[in-house]
C-alpha cells in the first residue's frame, strides 16, 4: 500500500504534521499506538516560557536546541500559523508569540503561556488579579481539582473567593466511585437540557463575584457546551486546568484526529510499526504490528513517537536507543551523567533524543536518512520542562517537516 507521507505517531506532532500535508493534497497515513500527551494538556501551549519575551528566551538556547536548528525567524514565521492553523478546526486560543501571558496550574501556581484555549483563565500580571472577588466552583466529590489551593493562590493576590461546590443527580453515579469521578466522565454528563440547569446553579452562587472559575469538566467531544455555560452564566466564566485526564486535551485529540480523516487521511490507531526497509540512504517502506503481511511504502516519512513517556526512546541498562528503526541517539553513554542528585536540577537524560542532521532527517549508523523527517519529544538537545517548550517543539517542528516534504 503506498502513501506519499506516513507518519508514525499520532499525537500533537503527528496530527499537525498530518493535517497540514493532507490540507496540500498529500495521501498521508498514521500510525498511532494509543494515547497521547494531550491527555494530560493543561489548557497552554508553551513556546519558551524562560521569560516574558519567548522569542528573547529562544535567542538564547544552545545551539543543540531545536529552535536554534530552526533559526529565530523561521521559529517566529511558524508560530505565526499556529493560531489560524487551529482556527480552522473550531479551536481558538488567545495569546502570541511576542510577549508570554500567565495562567495557572491545577494547585494555584502561575506559569508562563503562549497559547491558551479561550475557555480558560488568563493573566497579563503574575501578581496583579483582574478581580476583586470571585467564586471558585468545583463539582462535589471531584477530586482531581483543589479548590483549596486555587482559593489561597488568589487570595494572596489580594483577590477576595467564595468558594461553594456543585450538585447534581447527573454525578450521583459517578460519585459512588471516586475512579469514577474523573473529569472526562462528568463531561459525559454535562451535554443537553443540563447545561441550562448546571448554568443556573451557576448563576446561584457567583456570590457578588466578578468572575467564575470552574475545573475544565465540559467539552469532551466539541465547543458547544461551553460556549452555552459561556452564554448563560451571568458573569465572566473561566476553566481552569484539572489534574489528569485533560477533558480538553481528549477534545483537541479528536478533533485534530478527525478533521485529519475527513480530509482524506487514514489513521491507523492501536498499532505500532515493527520494521523499516532502508535502501541506498532512504526509509522505503514500513511493516505494523497488525498488518504485518503489507509493506506500507511512501515518499517520505516523520517519525513523532514522543520521548521516554510514549516509549519513543527507551532506557535500558545498556544505553538510551530508539526502538523502532535502531536509529542514533544523542545520549551520554556514561549512566552516572544522565541524572543530578537533586531531583529540581534540570535532568541531562531530558534532553536524551534521536540525532538528526541540520534538517530535522534522522541519523542512522551516523549518516541523515534523507526521507525520514524527526518532530516533537522524541528529538534531542532540549529539556521540554525546564525550557518551557515542548508543545512548541512539537507544533513548529511538524509544521516545518511538512513544508520541507513540500518544498515550500
Amino acid at each position: 500500500m503506498r502513501f506519499d507521507t506516513v507518519i508514525i505517531g499520532g499525537g500533537l506532532s503527528g496530527l499537525v504534521a498530518g493535517i497540514d500535508l493532507v490540507r496540500k493534497g498529500q495521501k498521508c497515513l498514521i500510525v498511532s499506538s494509543g494515547q497521547s500527551a494531550l491527555h494530560f494538556f493543561s489548557g497552554s501551549f508553551e513556546l519558551c516560557n524562560k521569560e516574558n519575551d519567548p522569542m528573547k528566551a529562544i535567542a538564547s538556547l544552545d545551539a543543540c536546541h531545536p529552535y536554534s536548528k530552526l533559526g529565530a525567524e523561521r521559529v517566529e514565521a511558524l508560530a505565526a500559523r499556529v493560531k489560524p492553523f487551529f482556527a480552522e478546526l473550531g479551536l481558538n486560543f488567545k495569546g502570541d508569540a511576542s510577549a508570554n501571558h500567565w495562567r495557572m496550574t491545577p494547585l494555584g501556581v502561575m506559569k508562563r503561556a503562549w497559547l491558551t484555549l479561550d475557555e480558560y483563565a488568563t493573566f497579563e500580571s503574575e501578581t496583579e488579579m483582574p478581580w476583586k472577588k470571585v467564586s471558585v466552583l468545583n463539582i462535589d466529590g471531584f477530586l482531581d481539582f483543589h479548590t483549596s489551593y486555587i482559593a489561597a493562590a488568589l487570595e494572596a493576590k489580594g483577590v477576595e473567593v467564595a468558594v461553594a461546590s456543585l450538585s447534581a443527580p447527573q454525578f450521583d453515579k459517578l460519585r459512588e466511585s471516586p475512579t469514577e469521578m474523573r473529569s472526562t466522565n462528568i463531561s459525559k454528563t454535562i451535554i443537553g437540557e443540563f447545561v441550562d440547569a448546571l448554568a443556573e446553579q451557576i448563576n446561584g452562587k457567583t456570590d457578588g463575584s466578578d468572575a467564575v472559575l470552574m475545573p475544565a469538566v465540559a467539552g469532551l467531544t466539541g465547543t458547544a457546551e461551553v460556549e452555552r455555560l459561556k452564554e448563560l452564566v451571568k458573569v465572566p466564566f473561566h476553566f481552569l486546568p484539572t489534574l489528569p485526564p485533560s477533558t480538553p486535551g481528549i477534545r483537541i485529540q479528536m478533533m485534530l484526529k478527525k478533521y485529519f480523516q475527513q480530509q482524506g487521511g487514514v489513521y491507523m490507531l492501536g498499532d505500532s510499526v515493527t520494521e523499516g526497509r532502508f535502501e541506498d540512504g532512504k526509509l522505503k517502506s514500513i511493516k505494523t504490528l497488525n498488518n504485518e503481511d503489507t509493506e506500507f511504502e511512501a515518499d517520505n516519512f516523520i517519525l513523532a513517537t514522543g520521548s521516554f513517556f510514549s516509549k519513543g526512546i527507551v532506557a535500558s541498562q545498556n544505553g538510551v536507543a530508539e526502538p523502532v528503526f535502531g536509529l542514533d541517539v544523542d545520549a551520554d553513554s556514561d549512566r552516572t551523567n544522565w541524572y543530578q542528585r537533586n531531583m529540581f536540577d534540570a535532568q541531562p537524560y531530558m534532553t536524551f533524543g534521536v540525532a538528526t542532521d541540520e534538517e530535522f532527517r534522522a541519523k542512522k549508523d551516523g549518516r541523515p536518512v534523507v526521507n525520514l523527517y524527526v518532530v516533537g519529544s522524541v528529538l534531542s538537545g532540549f529539556n521540554a520542562i525546564k525550557d518551557g517548550c515542548g508543545a512548541g517543539v512539537s507544533i513548529l517542528t511538524s509544521l516545518n517537516a511538512a513544508d520541507q516534504i513540500m518544498n515550500l
